[in-house]
C-alpha cells in the first residue's frame, strides 16, 4: 500500500512541478515502482494488458476528434455561425444566446483550443461593436466547451474511461439527461448575462478595458463543401445517433464514419494525406497519452497496488458513507481539479476512490461519471492551457477572467451534480 502511495505521489509532483510531461510520467514511474515491488518480470505482461483494455477508448478519441476537425473542414458549422450572427443582431442577450449556441455546436468536436478560436473570431468583433464586456463572452465560452467535454470524445472523459478501464459508452449515454441540463444552464447563465449587459449598455457604464486579441482564425475556405452541407449534417446525425443508440460499438462508429467523411468531402487522396496531417496534431497526444495511461494503471492493477491502496482508504471511509461515494466524489472533485491537473487527477486520485467504492458496491462507471461533473470549475484552472489562448484572444486578463467566471462556473457545476443525483447516475 506503501509503494503504491509513493508511486502516485511521485508521479503527481513530478508532472505538476513540470520536471516530466505526463507521457512520459506514465510509461517510466509505474516501470520504476513495478520493479522495486518485485514485479520485474512480470511488468511486460501487465503494461501490455493494460494497453489492450484501453485500446478501443484510444481509436475512439482518434476518430472522433478526426471526424468532427475534418466537418469544421468541410463547413459544416458555417451557415449556423453565420445564421446565429444574423439572429443576434445588436441585442445583447441574443448575442450572448447566440455565442452559448456556436460554442455547443462548435465544442463536438472536443477540442477546446479550436472552439475557442472559431467562437472568439466570430463574436468578439460584434462584442466590441456593442460594448459588451468580453468576459462575457469568456465565461459561456467556458460553460459550453466544458459541458460538452463530458462527451467520451472529451478529454477528460477519456482519461476517466480509461483510468477506470470502463467502456466510454456506459460514462456517456447515462450522461446524457445531466449534459441537457448542462446546455440549458450554460442557455440559461447566457441568457442572465446578455440581460445584465443589456442594462449595463443602455446606463452607458463602460466595459472592462482589454487589449488586442494575440491570434486570429483563419481557414483554408478551399475546403469547405457548401454543397454537400445537408449530406454531411445527415452523416454527422447518423454517426452520433449510431453511437448513442449503441447499435455498433463507439469506436467503430466513428470510424465508418470518418471513412465516409473522407471519401464524401475530400476523395483525392492526396487531400486525404493533407487532412490526416494538418489534424494530427489535436488527435495524436491524446491517443498516446491514452496508451501510456493503460500502461500505468496495467501495472497499478497487476502488482496489487490499487488493491492494497484501496483497502487502506476504506479504513478512512466512514461505513455509512462508502455507498456514496459517487456524490462525495463529484464534490471532491470542485478543489481537486482546481488545483491539480487532469493526468493527476484522473489518473492518480479517480483509480483510488473506484476502488475503494468497489468495496461498497459502486461500480467504476459511477465513479467515471461523477469525476467528470467538476469540469466547468476545473475549466478555469490556472493548470489548463485553455484559460491563457481565451484570455491572449479576448485580450483580458486572466486573473479577471478567473474572478468574473467563477461563481458562475460553481453553478453550472452544481446543476450537473444535481442532474446526474436526480437521474440516479452518480448513486
Amino acid at each position: 500500500m506503501l509503494l503504491g502511495y509513493m508511486m502516485v505521489l511521485t508521479f503527481m509532483v513530478l508532472i505538476m512541478t513540470r520536471r516530466l510531461t505526463a507521457l512520459v510520467a506514465l510509461i517510466l514511474i509505474p516501470m520504476l515502482f513495478g520493479v522495486l515491488a518485485g514485479h520485474g518480470a512480470d511488468l511486460g505482461k501487465m503494461a501490455v494488458d493494460g494497453i489492450a483494455q484501453l485500446a478501443p477508448t484510444a481509436t475512439l478519441l482518434l476518430f472522433a476528434v478526426l471526424y468532427f476537425a475534418l466537418m469544421i473542414d468541410a463547413g459544416l458549422f458555417d451557415p449556423l455561425v453565420n445564421r446565429v450572427l444574423r439572429f443576434a443582431g445588436e441585442d445583447p442577450v441574443r448575442v450572448a444566446l447566440g455565442t452559448a449556441i456556436v460554442a455547443l455546436i462548435v465544442a463536438l468536436d472536443g477540442d477546446g483550443a479550436t472552439t475557442a478560436l472559431i467562437t472568439i473570431t466570430a463574436f468578439l468583433p460584434v462584442y466590441r461593436r456593442l460594448g459588451m464586456n468580453p468576459l462575457v463572452l469568456a465565461v459561456i465560452l467556458g460553460s459550453a466547451n466544458t459541458v460538452m467535454n463530458l462527451a467520451p470524445w472529451g478529454g477528460p472523459a477519456g482519461r476517466a474511461a480509461a483510468a477506470l478501464h470502463v467502456d466510454p459508452a456506459d460514462v456517456f449515454v447515462p450522461l446524457l439527461p445531466t449534459i441537457a441540463a448542462g446546455i440549458l444552464g450554460t442557455l440559461g447563465i447566457a441568457w442572465h448575462l446578455g440581460r445584465r449587459e443589456r442594462g449595463r449598455i443602455a446606463r452607458g457604464t463602460d466595459p472592462i478595458e482589454a487589449d488586442e486579441s494575440i491570434l486570429s482564425f483563419t481557414r483554408d475556405m478551399t475546403l469547405a463543401r457548401p454543397r454537400l452541407i445537408w449530406l454531411n449534417l445527415a452523416l454527422t446525425l447518423a454517426t452520433l445517433g449510431i453511437a448513442i443508440a449503441r447499435l455498433v460499438p463507439l469506436p467503430l462508429a466513428f470510424m465508418i464514419g470518418f471513412a465516409v467523411a473522407m471519401l464524401l468531402n475530400y476523395p483525392s487522396p492526396r487531400l486525404q494525406g493533407e487532412r490526416l496531417k494538418a489534424h494530427a496534431e489535436n488527435a495524436l497526444p491524446i491517443v498516446v497519452l491514452i496508451l501510456a495511461a493503460g500502461s500505468f494503471t496495467g501495472i497499478m492493477a497487476g502488482t496489487g497496488m490499487i488493491d492494497a491502496m484501496a483497502k487502506g482508504a476504506m479504513t478512512a471511509v466512514p461505513p455509512a458513507m462508502g455507498p456514496q461515494l459517487g456524490v462525495v466524489t463529484a464534490f471532491l472533485g470542485i478543489p481537486l481539479t482546481f488545483v491539480l491537473s487532469n493526468d493527476a487527477y484522473y489518473f492518480g486520485v479517480i483509480p483510488i476512490i473506484a476502488q475503494t467504492a468497489a468495496q461498497y458496491g459502486v461500480e467504476p462507471a459511477v465513479i467515471a461519471r461523477a469525476s467528470l461533473l467538476s469540469l466547468p470549475t476545473h475549466g478555469l484552472s490556472p493548470l489548463v492551457a485553455a484559460v491563457y489562448l481565451t484570455a491572449g484572444l479576448l485580450g483580458c486578463d486572466v486573473g479577471a477572467m478567473q474572478r468574473f467566471g467563477l461563481k458562475w462556473a460553481l453553478l453550472l457545476t452544481l446543476i450537473l451534480i444535481a442532474a446526474a443525483t436526480l437521474t440516479g447516475v452518480i448513486l
